[in-house]
C-alpha cells in the first residue's frame, strides 16, 4: 500500500499525541488519544479518515507497544522512531513538536527510523530474559550480602563461610545454628544468613526453570543456534530478541553496528588503530562477548585465530574485539538463514 499521510506519534503512559502531514510536509491535523484500547481504535479511525497513513511511533518497546500492535494488526506500515536528538530540541520541546519530528522522518530519507521487531515468539523470549536478568541480579545481591555478613561474623561462623562461594555458600548458611549461649547479635546474624541462603537457593531453582523455558522457546524459533559452540540458551535468546524480524538484518555491516562490534577508527599520525564501539544494543554485545570468551577457551578454530591476533601485536582486548566482529559476521549469516 502506498501511503499518502505521514503520522508521527509521541507516546506517553496516559496519552499519545499524533501529528499528520501530507506528502508535501504540510500539517493536516493534530490530535491526542488516551493510551487504551478505545484510544488506539480512535487513533486508527482518525488516521484512516485523512488518507492512507503510515506511522512513525516513538517508544514501540515501551509506552507505544500497545498502539504499534493495533496498527500492525490493521496492516498499516509502522516504523519505530528514535527519540529526538539534543540538537533538534534546541528550539524547544513539546509533545506536538516531538510527534511532528517523527512524522518528518517518514518524509525524509528515513533516518532515525527502524523496522519493528515483529518475529512471532520474540516478545515471549524478551520477557523471559528480563525476568532472568532480574533473578540473576537478586541472587548475586543475596550472595554478596552473605559474604558481607561473613566478614563481621563471630570467628566460629566466619571460618565456616569465608572460603565458600555461590551455591556452597548458600548451603552452608542454611546449616548455621547459634551457640547455646549466643547473644542477640549472633542469633539475629544467623537468622539473616539462613534467610539469605534460602533466598539464593530459591533464585537458583528459578533460574534453572527459566533457562529450560528459554531453551524451549529458542529451540522452536532458531534451534540450530543452541548447537553452536559457546552458545547457551540465554545468549541464543538474546541473538533472537535483538535481531527480531529478518527484514531488520539489511546487511552484515548493519548487524555489526547493531551489536556494537563494528570498529571505530581512532588513528592519529603514524598510529593506526580502532577503539571500542560503545554504541549499539549492549545486551547483544554482551551476548557476543560471552560467546567469544567461551569459544576462545573451548573452540579450536577460534582459539587459533585469537592466538594469531596476539602474535601480530594485538592486545588481548583488541584481539577479543576482533573475535566479536567475526562472530557478528558469522551469526548474521546464521540468523538470516534460521529466521528467514
Amino acid at each position: 500500500m502506498e501511503w499518502t499521510v505521514a503520522v508521527g506519534v509521541d507516546t506517553h503512559k496516559d496519552a499519545h499525541v499524533c501529528v499528520a502531514l501530507d506528502r508535501l510536509g504540510r500539517q493536516l491535523e493534530r490530535a491526542s488519544f488516551p493510551a487504551s484500547e478505545a484510544g488506539y481504535g480512535a487513533c486508527l479511525a482518525w488516521a484512516l479518515a485523512l488518507g492512507e497513513p503510515a506511522f512513525a511511533v516513538e517508544g514501540c518497546g515501551s509506552f507505544g507497544a500497545g498502539l504499534a500492535r493495533v496498527l500492525t494488526g490493521a496492516g498499516l506500515p509502522v516504523w519505530e522512531a528514535e527519540r529526538p536528538r539534543r540538537r533538534e530540541r534546541r528550539r524547544g520541546k513539546s509533545d506536538t513538536l516531538d510527534a511532528l519530528r517523527a512524522a518528518r522522518r517518514l518524509l525524509s530519507d528515513g533516518e532515525g527510523l527502524s523496522e519493528l521487531r515483529s518475529l512471532p515468539g520474540r516478545e515471549a523470549v524478551r520477557v523471559l530474559l528480563v525476568e532472568c536478568r532480574s533473578a540473576v541480579s537478586a541472587r548475586t545481591q543475596a550472595l554478596n550480602q552473605l559474604h558481607g555478613l561473613a566478614l563481621t561474623a563471630p570467628t566460629r561462623l566466619r571460618e565456616r563461610l569465608e572460603t565458600l562461594a555461590g551455591g556452597r555458600l548458600a548451603e552452608a548458611a542454611l546449616r548455621l545454628r547459634p551457640a547455646e549461649r549466643a547473644d542477640v547479635d549472633e542469633r539475629v546474624l544467623v537468622e539473616v544468613a539462613r534467610r539469605l541462603g534460602r533466598r539464593a537457593q530459591a533464585l537458583t531453582r528459578e533460574l534453572a526453570a527459566l533457562d529450560a523455558r528459554i531453551a524451549e522457546l529458542v529451540r522452536s524459533l532458531a534451534g540450530k543456534l543452541l548447537a553452536e559452540p559457546g552458545v547457551g540458551p540465554v545468549c541464543a535468546a538474546q541473538l533472537v530478541v535483538s535481531s527480531g524480524d529478518p527484514a531488520r538484518l539489511r546487511s552484515e555491516a548493519a548487524f555489526a553496528a547493531l551489536a556494537g562490534t563494528s570498529p571505530v577508527e581512532a588513528s592519529s599520525g603514524r598510529q593506526k588503530r580502532h577503539r571500542l564501539n560503545r554504541g549499539g544494543d549492549r545486551r547483544l554485545n554482551e551476548a557476543l562477548h560471552v560467546i567469544a570468551l567461551n569459544r576462545i577457551r573451548h573452540h579450536p578454530e577460534t582459539a587459533a585465530y585469537h592466538a594469531r591476533l596476539l602474535e601480530r601485536g594485538k592486545t588481548r582486548r583488541e584481539a577479543r574485539r576482533c573475535v566479536k566482529r567475526v562472530l557478528a559476521r558469522y551469526f548474521y549469516r546464521q540468523l538470516c538463514a534460521l529466521l528467514a
